[in-house]
C-alpha cells in the first residue's frame, strides 16, 4: 500500500511545487473510489489537446496501465506500478528507453503520474509473507483517479468542440455551393449586376480561410458568406419580380387589344367583295395571307440559316472579359504584345490559337456566325485550356457550333468549371 508521506525524486532530479501539489492531491481520494482504467484512458486520449500531452506519451501511459493487475483503479488495491524500462519498451512496441524516460517526465509534469523513488532509484515492491505488497516503488497512478472527473469533463468539451466544427464545416460547404451555383446561374441567364466582381469577392473570402481552420475562423467566414448569399438571393428575387410584373403588363395589354371577337381587319375582305362575286374569289381573297408562307420558304436555305444563326447568337450570353481570362489564362500569351486587354485582343488571339490547334477557317467562321465573334473567341480560349483532353479541336468546335445552333449549348457551365479548376484554392475543405 502507499504511504501518505511526501516523496522526493532520486538523484539529481529536483523537487518542484507541481510535484508537491500532485502528491498533496492524492490524499483527497475517497474510500471506495474507483474507475475503469481503460475507460479513463479513452477519455485521456480524447482530452489530449487540453491536457498538453502527446500521443507517444499516452502510449507509454497505456503500457503502464497494462502493468496494473486490476481492471479498475482503486486505492484499496494500491496504485503503484513498478516495471523496468526494458519491460516498458516491450509493452510500448519497442520504443527506445531514452524516449520512454522523456515521455515519463512529460506525464509527471502534466500531473498524470507521481514518481515514487526507492532509496537506490530502482523500481520494486516489498511483499508480506502472505504475498501481499507492503510497499512499492515506481510510478503512482493516483493522480488519474483523483482527476478522473476533470479528465472526463475535458474529453466531453473536446468532443463537443469537434462536433461544432464539423457542423460549421457542413454549413460552410452548403453556403459555398449555394453561392457558386447562384453566380453561375446569374452569369448564364444574363442577370443584371456586376457578377464578376461578386465572384471575385466570394473567392477572396474563401482564400482568407486557412487550410486547417479553427471553429472561430470557420464561423467568421460562414457569417460573411451567409450575408453574401442573402444579398445575391435578394438581388435575383428583385429581378424575377420585375420580370413577372413586366410580363403581366404585356399580357394585360394583349388582352385589351384582342378583346374584340371580330376585328375590323378580319372583316375587311368580306366588305370589299362585290355582291356578284363568286365564292371562289372570296375564298381566294381570305386565303391570301396563308399562301405567302410557302413563298418565303422557297426563297432558299441561306435565309433560314441566317435566321437560325441570329436566334442562336441571341440565346448565347456573353460573359465579362475578366472572367474569361480568369478561367482561361493561357489565351493571354497569344494576344498582341503577349497580353489580352480588350475583346479585340481576345479575338486576335483566338485566330492564332485556331491556326495552332489545326481548326479550319471555315469551322471558325461558322462558329463566329452562329455564336457571335466574342463567344466564338471565348470557346476557342476554353478549347485551348482543355487542349490536352481533346483529340480533334476542329471536330470539337464544329460539334459545339451545331449544339449552339440547336439551342443545346451554353458557355456558362464550361467557363465556370474552368474557373474553379484554375482557382488557387480549388482543393481546399469547406
Amino acid at each position: 500500500m502507499e504511504s501518505g508521506s511526501v516523496t522526493t525524486p532520486f538523484g539529481r532530479r529536483p523537487m518542484t511545487l507541481g510535484m508537491l501539489a500532485s502528491q498533496a492531491s492524492v490524499r483527497k481520494i475517497e474510500p471506495g473510489q474507483s474507475i475503469d482504467k481503460w475507460k479513463l484512458y479513452r477519455a485521456l486520449c480524447e482530452a489530449k489537446p487540453l491536457l498538453g500531452v502527446t500521443d507517444r506519451a499516452l502510449a507509454v501511459l497505456n503500457a503502464l496501465l497494462s502493468f496494473y493487475p486490476k481492471g479498475e483503479l482503486s486505492g484499496e488495491n494500491g496504485l503503484v506500478v513498478f516495471p523496468s524500462n526494458a519491460q516498458l519498451s516491450l509493452r510500448a512496441h519497442g520504443m527506445a528507453e531514452q524516449t520512454i524516460r522523456r515521455h515519463l517526465a512529460a506525464l509527471i509534469e502534466a500531473g498524470l503520474l507521481i514518481r515514487k523513488d526507492s532509496p537506490n532509484g530502482k523500481r520494486y515492491a516489498r511483499k508480506e509473507q502472505g504475498g501481499e505488497i507492503r510497499e512499492a516503488f515506481g510510478f503512482s497512478l493516483a493522480p488519474l483517479l483523483v482527476r478522473a472527473e476533470e479528465i472526463e469533463r475535458l474529453a466531453a468539451e473536446v468532443a463537443a468542440e469537434r462536433l461544432q466544427l464539423q457542423r460549421l464545416r457542413e454549413r460552410l460547404t452548403l453556403c459555398r455551393r449555394d453561392i457558386s451555383k447562384l453566380i453561375e446561374m446569374a452569369l448564364e441567364e444574363g442577370g443584371a449586376g456586376d457578377w464578376n466582381k461578386i465572384h471575385l469577392h466570394f473567392r477572396a473570402v474563401i482564400d482568407r480561410l486557412p487550410r486547417s481552420p479553427s471553429a472561430d475562423q470557420v464561423a467568421t467566414t460562414l457569417d460573411e458568406l451567409e450575408l453574401l448569399r442573402e444579398e445575391i438571393v435578394n438581388q435575383l428575387e428583385m429581378q424575377v419580380k420585375a420580370q413577372n410584373e413586366s410580363g403581366n403588363a404585356q399580357h394585360f395589354e394583349r388582352h385589351i387589344q384582342n378583346s374584340n371577337p371580330k376585328p375590323i381587319i378580319e372583316l375587311e375582305p368580306g366588305f370589299e367583295t362585290k355582291q356578284g362575286a363568286a365564292a371562289d374569289d372570296r375564298s381566294a381573297g381570305s386565303a391570301e395571307p396563308i399562301t405567302r408562307i410557302p413563298k418565303n420558304e422557297e426563297r432558299g436555305g441561306k435565309t433560314a440559316t441566317t435566321n437560325s444563326a441570329s436566334s442562336a447568337n441571341d440565346r448565347l450570353k456573353s460573359f465579362p472579359l475578366g472572367l474569361v481570362l480568369q478561367a482561361c489564362p493561357e489565351i493571354a500569351a497569344y494576344g498582341p504584345q503577349g497580353s489580352v486587354g480588350t475583346w479585340r485582343d481576345l479575338m486576335a488571339a483566338a485566330v492564332v490559337v485556331r491556326s495552332m490547334l489545326g481548326v479550319s477557317p471555315s469551322a471558325y467562321e461558322q462558329a463566329c456566325e452562329i455564336m457571335g465573334p466574342e463567344n466564338a473567341a471565348t470557346v476557342m480560349a476554353c478549347v485551348l485550356e482543355r487542349a490536352g483532353h481533346i483529340n480533334s479541336a476542329g471536330g470539337y468546335l464544329r460539334d459545339l457550333t451545331r449544339r449552339a445552333e440547336r439551342g443545346e449549348f451554353a458557355i456558362g457551365p464550361m467557363l465556370m468549371a474552368l474557373a474553379r479548376s484554375n482557382s488557387p484554392v480549388s482543393g481546399r475543405t469547406g
